[in-house]
């Protein structure tokens, strides 16, 4: 019975070549890039679940009140660990990490490398496998360190890594170390990336901040014993912090500060390792989101939906060809249940078909898919048995719900019904409107969400950042040479360019530059008997000119007066802090006899991403801070021979490291990703809805015409236009169309409006948005459905009626 139940089927798919051809090239496409998608989605969830006691590890944060509210951090200072540990129950292990780069060098090479700076438990909190040393406790010594399979590679060639001494550039110093351990390279989804890993006590700052809890620079991981819950920590912690902190809660109180729900000015509070890539700090709180992760899954299940409703909508248009069939059928003594399997394996082979096709078109995308979505997806993520399986049994649940509706629909009905071949389908069947309401509905949501994202992620492109960002280009100050004297050197080496127009530094880069990496530095101090809190820049002589940063009040760091070397140039966030008449009386107070006074201030600029309100900003030139990026300015006619010129320059000044320059347009365009990434999967998603709703409009439009042949042919004799006769059967499409609108648009507004939220620099929520979603969704429906109206509209009304 059920060889024959498939033999029957393939014929008839075989017999309705264009409607089985629809339905699997709209299918194939569907799953392709549904599969593609839940990849993206289960990969970004996969995220750091690969660490054996991932659940168990935490991220310390610290939550603090001042005048303005709730503050938050994630930097610590360095005694704060071995106080926890010895005080607090319930921790098991602890470490501090602090990611930053570290000059490498072994024989002739000099390289640049991302380096870790970790206390001894790191390795047995955290699963990075070793493959060769070591392998219980990589980092007992504080002498050794890890490295990855990768970075042995770069280093010593096919050379055997382990025991191999090389030497770290630390406070401008080599200090010799040896190979211990090689892990294995980093998994993409680890939140925890480096290429060397060394003790925290070798770090350059840890002996002067040992004992020191104001200098807050890096994070601390702890790992909870079992059955002890996070909520516990906050309590235990209370004593340490009335203890340590009771100055800065003072403070706190004096200014005018509120105390938290709990009644508290500082507590120390947990994340939970595995929410860490899904968190952003801001305006004070801890905000923990996998929308973008769901939205991604979302699309891909939409795409799924809208082609299984096409396949419903295109199944009851084939049902009046196969009524004279199901008539004999019955005749013959078919039953209805043998009916109903008859024509669900028919959907099971369409959905056979469509899914091996599916997976051949992902596997042919990927590589494309992995470029422009910015992800390392793969496979192996949806070959676990318990994907497969989940997988199998869905597609088992679609094809019993998409295919059995028509099935269960044609199986039902009477014999003679049947070969009398009437089926009312023509625009009375209320799942079939309903059905293609929700399908255009969904369409006109994701058209209106990619013309709102392209809004704004064009907005924020085209902002004015209050810098020069076409103009200056910057790269990392790597190598061994002091950064001031390597900023000379360049200085020197570009002197006679005319190309080159201005030369600073600082020790942060505008935006994501090639290296990717990013950082900021805060600190707070005492200014009339109040405390203010202020982001800290180093920068060298002409960083202002350097970016036309645009003065305001005062004068910039200049070579001409000794003293600004003890002076600060600052933002106006940061001018309307000290709530000065005029802030060049004001001053930066490290202490009651070290005072540098403001001498400068610029106009408000954007240093962080746009996602944040312009915070204060401090810029001074401390010489005991190093440079970390240096800024060129060049002439806007030469931009490519001016990069080479860098370029070349920087690999006198530094021959054994990469020149990584990019401008700084480049720098901020890298800091909108996650807009990006957003952008390309919302429109691809709605070009695909649109066009898997389009085949559906053209087989529902296909059934009515043939439905409604016999009164084409009546209303031309009695002298009907072409026109007339086109809008009379359109009009029930377009109206569905216009339901939809109304329904989607006010989704589609909440949306948007949450999801711009997100930014304090945003555009404004135009009811345009709407209305050419709309107008979108009603064009292409009309061209969809007129392109068979018009032809059956002029076809000659004879025929019309003798095919009848």
């Amino acid at each position: 019975m059920v060889k024959n139940h498939f033999r029957t089927a393939w014929r008839s798919l075989l017999k309705n070549k264009i409607f089985a051809g629809l339905n699997i090239i709209g299918l194939s496409v569907a799953f392709a890039i549904a599969i593609l998608l839940s990849m993206a989605g289960f990969f970004d969830l996969s995220y750091d679940k690969f660490h054996t006691n991932s659940k168990d590890i935490y991220k310390v944060y610290s939550m603090w009140q001042n005048p303005k509210g709730s503050q938050v951090s994630v930097s610590h200072s360095v005694p704060l660990m071995p106080t926890i540990m010895g005080e607090v129950p319930g921790i098991k292990k602890a470490t501090r990490h602090l990611q930053q780069e570290a000059v490498l060098t072994y024989g002739e090479k000099e390289i640049n490398m991302d380096a870790i700076w970790v206390d001894a438990d790191f390795f047995t909190m955290f699963t990075f496998p070793a493959i060769k040393g070591k392998m219980d406790n990589p980092l007992e010594k504080q002498s050794d360190i890890v490295i990855t399979e990768k970075t042995a590679k770069m280093l010593f060639g096919d050379e055997e890594a382990i025991g191999k001494t090389v030497q770290i550039l630390i406070n401008g110093k080599d200090h010799p170390f040896t190979v211990g351990t090689v892990v294995e390279n980093n998994p993409s989804q680890s939140t925890l990336d480096f290429e060397v890993a060394v003790r925290f006590e070798k770090e350059a700052h840890y002996l002067e901040n040992k004992d020191e809890w104001g200098a807050r620079y890096h994070d601390i991981y702890v790992q909870l014993v079992k059955d002890v819950a996070p909520s516990q920590f906050d309590v235990a912690t209370r004593s340490l912090v009335n203890h340590n902190f009771k100055e800065r809660i003072d403070n706190a109180k004096r200014d005018g500060a509120q105390p938290d729900a709990d009644g508290l000015f500082y507590k120390f509070e947990l994340l939970p390792f595995l929410d860490e890539n899904f968190t952003t700090f801001r305006n004070g709180y801890v905000e923990v989101s996998r929308s973008n992760t769901y939205l991604v899954l979302g699309v891909a299940f939409l795409i799924l939906f809208i082609a299984c409703v096409n396949f419903v909508n295109m199944s009851i248009a084939r049902s009046g060809e196969r009524l004279k069939e199901i008539g004999m059928r019955k005749t013959l003594g078919a039953k209805r249940k043998q009916l109903f399997f008859q024509f669900w394996t028919e959907s099971l082979l369409v959905f056979f078909f469509s899914i091996s096709i599916g997976l051949l078109i992902s596997m042919l995308l990927i590589d494309d898919f992995k470029t422009i979505f910015r992800t390392d997806v793969s496979f192996g993520l949806i070959l676990s048995p318990v994907i497969i399986l989940l997988f199998l049994l869905s597609i088992l649940m679609i094809t019993l719900i998409v295919g059995g509706y028509p099935a269960l629909l044609l199986s039902k009905l009477g014999t003679i019904q049947s070969l009398k071949g009437k089926l009312d389908v023509s625009g009375k069947n209320r799942v079939r409107d309903a059905l293609m309401v929700l399908q255009f509905g969904i369409a006109i949501l994701m058209i209106t969400g990619t013309l709102v994202l392209h809004s704004q992620l064009d907005f924020m492109r085209n902002k004015d950042l209050g810098f020069n960002k076409e103009q200056v280009l910057s790269f990392p100050l790597d190598g061994k040479k002091n950064s001031y004297d390597a900023l000379e050197l360049m200085r020197n080496e570009l002197a006679g360019n005319p190309d080159i127009l201005e030369i600073s530094g600082a020790d942060n880069n505008l935006g994501y530059g090639k290296d990717g990496s990013v950082s900021s530095s805060m600190f707070g101090f005492e200014y009339k008997n109040r405390v203010i809190n202020t982001n800290y820049l180093t920068v060298d002589y002409d960083y202002v000119e350097t970016l036309d940063l645009k003065l305001v009040a005062g004068r910039n760091f200049s070579r001409e007066f000794e003293s600004d070397r003890s002076g600060a140039v600052i933002n106006e966030a940061m001018a309307k802090e000290f709530g000065e008449k005029d802030p060049l009386t004001a001053y930066i107070s490290f202490s009651d006899s070290l005072r540098f006074p403001v001498i400068g201030v610029v106009k408000d600029y954007h240093f962080e991403n746009l996602d944040k309100t312009i915070a204060p900003i401090t810029m001074m030139m401390s010489r005991d801070d190093d440079l970390y990026y240096a800024y060129v300015k060049v002439a806007p006619a030469n931009l490519a021979k001016s990069y080479e010129a860098i370029k070349n320059a920087w690999a006198r000044v530094s021959p054994n490291s990469k020149f990584l320059g990019s401008f700084l347009d480049e720098n901020i365009d890298r800091t909108f990703r996650k807009e990006k990434r957003m952008t390309t999967m919302i429109t691809s998603g709605a070009v695909l809805a649109i066009a898997l709703s389009c085949i559906g409009l053209f087989a529902i439009s296909l059934l009515i015409v043939n439905q409604r042949t016999k009164e084409i042919g009546v209303r031309k004799v009695i002298g009907a236009s072409v026109s007339n006769i086109t809008f009379l059967l359109t009009k029930d499409f377009l109206k569905l169309v216009g339901i939809s609108f109304l329904i989607a648009s006010p989704i589609a507004w909440w949306f948007m409006k949450e999801w711009l939220k997100n930014y304090p620099f945003k555009i404004d929520l135009s009811p345009l948005f709407f209305v050419t979603a709309g107008l979108l969704a009603g064009i292409i429906a009309l061209f969809t459905v007129g392109s068979r109206t018009i032809r059956a509209a002029k076809q000659n009304p004879i025929k019309s009626l003798r095919t009848e």
